[in-house]
């Protein structure tokens, strides 16, 4: 049956009249008026079930219940029509099937009335008018069998029989106001019913995305890189020279991966571009940094092993410098490194500088026999008693007269993130491909696909454009066009992103999602197999309801750094609100479609253990900058997952019940804080003495999250102040209990601690 612990607390249904009961139940099934937008009860978007559904068959293209679920409620209905004979199972059975069923209709959250965080979820579904007289006319007895295991049965017998008999108090109870909303005319309504499941668009044709905030207070964060090693954690790299290592909870580890602020060479001044890049291989580790070498800048590529008493740390005394290239000015060269799945070594150097590449006849990027404005290609392995690197035999220009060998591609400007394609997951099309963002210089930002031998333009042309006449007029040129090229009027430095390749999200698979670090415009193309041409949409946040999921925010910092992929494909994205080297004010958002999901269980993951030295900080999401009005914090808890802090009906309002907890911190968290628990009218403390991990989860778990995953002592999630009581001390949890006043425990009251002592948890 439906599990509604959430609803009412149990203490209300047995101590409460049927006379007073009613009010509350109507309270519980109070329409919301506003927007629609799918939602499952778990709060999580709709998703198409990896098998099709045996008795809620109506929903085994998209809907919010698996094979395991939609047992459940087959055994529920069974359950309920045991109690008829053949004729009343024939007149009830469909009533009690699709009301049972709304818990799988991709529109569950609305119908339960789960989407406004401000109120209880219903017991049963918001049904229309017409179908709600139907209902009572043949089968209003059925009522009190749908609800007899929220609480007292025997209660709601009581209740029930005083409004089955009364059609007005009967569909009071059980209407959906919201006609359009309501079942079974959710199920009919065209426009409702026409894009479900695919990705969200405004009038305008933007795609409505949202995201989530993993990490914050990073200096201008560069790039991240996964481990790609079974553990999911990621390394995000600062550009004054640090690399921090994430695990795939969330959490850092407080000692730096890689520490080359002494030699890396940056400024505080807002849009310096020198400074660091980071890539991880599989056997060393690679960066590329901007130095000073007796006054003159130059980029560095060096390599470093991993430590051998730590795996979360380089050897710092292992640098050996694979590459330098004297730079000629202190712009284009942010530079890039990635691995192929050829297994070379890319490196993406800018043209120079300066403005229009003016070195040169021709300029640096036309010029072969320079590094700079190219793509280059080389061979790291096996190099440990040998050459830092060889060259590839395939190399295009390996045999050419002044070329030099290392050249993979050429005529690019200054190329700020680029990305390989992992390739569509079931028919591996697209894989290898390798993407770039191009800045610009006057008029034109591009994105560009990199073939070998290719020549990009770069300073004949400038987008589609020419850019030096004379040049762009050469017959030689043969350059390679953009896949996209847009004007300056929408950007004007684009950050290169990646084709989305992961599992989570299957409406965004193949979609190339990029960004523009000085608008802060989030844009995306997606290739058209049959013409080769590429679509674009701009990204937009989604507004109203649509990212009002637990941990979703719709806003993010302006300035667009860089993107990024963790080892399961997810896609994330770079940004600060401050684009200076020494300003914390960098956050790595992930992107999520909240119009659809992979199945449950589809994407999980099992992160392989990590062995750490020092401390692990976690994470505390600040959830980015908010428009006024587009708050989605959202504070009601998934189904079944314990009755948080309940309330009682009591003269004049509502009153919370003994043994509600609540977690206090400065920041106004709702995953950690100091425990308080509510006795006797009024809040207090717990002590640490035997506190536990299983009495955490107690906590947690009235509050509406699965698990504790730490508790804090010694008051490090705050101290309360001395007008506040200590109420419990000694408490020990088995962890299944529904309240800490279940635990063992000392009396309420008797205590031998201070409040130096009180206790915290992180709820997850």
């Amino acid at each position: 049956m439906i599990q509604t612990c959430n609803l009412v607390p149990r203490c209300i249904l047995q101590h409460t009249s049927p006379h007073h009961l009613l009010p509350i139940l109507l309270l519980l099934l109070r329409t919301w008026w506003g927007s629609c937008h799918p939602q499952c009860l778990d709060y999580k978007p709709p998703f198409e079930p990896r098998q099709p559904l045996a008795f809620c068959k109506e929903y085994s293209k998209f809907g919010c219940c698996d094979v395991e679920k939609d047992e459940e409620i087959s055994g529920r209905f069974y359950n309920i029509m045991e109690n008829f004979d053949h004729s009343g199972y024939a007149a009830c059975g469909k009533y009690v099937r699709s009301i049972l069923c709304q818990e799988c209709s991709p529109y569950a959250a609305h119908l339960y009335d789960a989407e406004d965080a401000d109120t209880p979820m219903r017991a049963l579904p918001g049904l229309c008018g017409d179908y709600c007289s139907d209902y009572w006319r043949q089968c209003r007895y059925t009522l009190s069998l749908l609800l007899e295991d929220v609480g007292n049965s025997q209660q709601f017998a009581n209740l029930t029989a005083t409004i089955e008999e009364d059609h007005r108090r009967f569909c009071e109870f059980l209407v959906l106001k919201d006609k359009e909303y309501c079942y079974p005319s959710v199920l009919t309504n065209a426009e409702l019913n026409a894009n479900l499941g695919l990705l969200n668009e405004d009038p305008e044709g933007c795609l409505e995305l949202c995201l989530q905030e993993v990490a914050n207070g990073l200096r201008n964060p560069v790039a991240m890189i996964h481990a790609d090693d079974g553990t999911h954690r990621f390394f995000v790299a600062e550009q004054l020279g640090y690399v921090w290592v994430y695990l795939a909870n969330g959490s850092r580890i407080d000692r730096p991966f890689l520490n080359l602020t002494k030699a890396v060479l940056t400024s505080p001044w807002a849009g310096d571009e020198r400074g660091f890049l980071f890539f991880k291989g599989k056997i060393h580790s690679y960066v590329y940094y901007s130095v000073s070498v007796k006054k003159e800048e130059r980029i560095r590529i060096s390599e470093f092993t991993v430590s051998a008493h730590d795996d979360n740390q380089l050897d710092h005394s292992s640098e050996r410098t694979i590459l330098e290239v004297v730079e000629p000015a202190s712009n284009h060269n942010g530079g890039q490194l990635l691995f192929g799945h050829d297994g070379y070594l890319y490196i993406f150097i800018g043209d120079g500088g300066r403005a229009g590449d003016p070195f040169g006849k021709f300029g640096n990027s036309q010029n072969k026999s320079t590094l700079l404005g190219k793509v280059l290609r080389v061979d790291v392995d096996f190099n440990d008693n040998s050459a830092p690197y060889s060259i590839p035999s395939d190399n295009p220009f390996l045999g050419e007269k002044e070329a030099r060998p290392e050249v993979y591609a050429y005529g690019v400007r200054n190329m700020w993130r680029c990305s390989i394609d992992r390739g569509d997951p079931v028919t591996t099309e697209g894989r290898g491909r390798m993407l770039c963002g191009d800045v610009g210089q006057n008029k034109y930002e591009e994105v560009d696909l990199i073939v070998k031998g290719g020549n990009y333009g770069w300073r004949a042309k400038e987008g589609f454009s020419c850019y030096d006449r004379k040049l762009c007029q050469n017959s030689s040129l043969d350059d390679v066009l953009p896949i996209f090229a847009y004007p300056h009027k929408l950007g004007k430095s684009v950050t290169g992103g990646y084709i989305y390749r992961g599992c989570q999200m299957p409406n965004l698979n193949g979609l190339y999602i990029f960004g523009d670090f000085m608008s802060g415009r989030l844009m995306s193309l997606r290739e058209n197999v049959t013409t080769g041409e590429w679509q674009y949409n701009e990204i937009c946040m989604g507004r109203d309801q649509t990212c009002r999921f637990p941990k979703l925010i719709n806003s993010y910092y302006k300035y667009i750094i860089s993107f990024a992929e963790d080892e399961a494909g997810e896609l994330y994205f770079l940004a600060t609100g401050v684009p200076s080297a020494t300003a914390r004010g960098g956050v790595i958002y992930k992107i999520v479609d909240p119009s659809r999901r992979a199945p449950p269980g589809k994407c999980s993951i099992k992160p392989s253990p990590v062995k750490i030295k020092g401390k692990l900080i976690h994470f505390h999401p600040k959830e980015g900058k908010r428009n006024a009005g587009e708050g989605n914090q959202v504070f009601k808890r998934p189904r079944g997952r314990g009755r948080g802090q309940g309330y009682k009906k009591a003269r004049g309002g509502w009153r919370l019940w003994v043994g509600s907890v609540r977690l206090v911190s400065a920041e106004g968290l709702p995953d950690r804080g100091r425990v308080e628990i509510f006795i006797r009218g009024q809040w207090g403390t717990v002590c640490d003495d035997l506190f536990t991990i299983k009495s955490g989860s107690v906590v947690c778990r009235q509050l509406g999250f699965s698990t504790a995953l730490a508790v804090m002592k010694r008051a490090v999630l705050g101290e309360a102040d001395d007008s506040v009581r200590i109420f419990l001390d000694d408490v020990e949890c088995e962890g299944g209990e529904r309240s800490l006043l279940e635990c063992k425990r000392s009396r309420v009251g008797k205590h031998n601690c201070s409040h130096a002592e009180d206790v915290g948890v992180i709820c997850g």
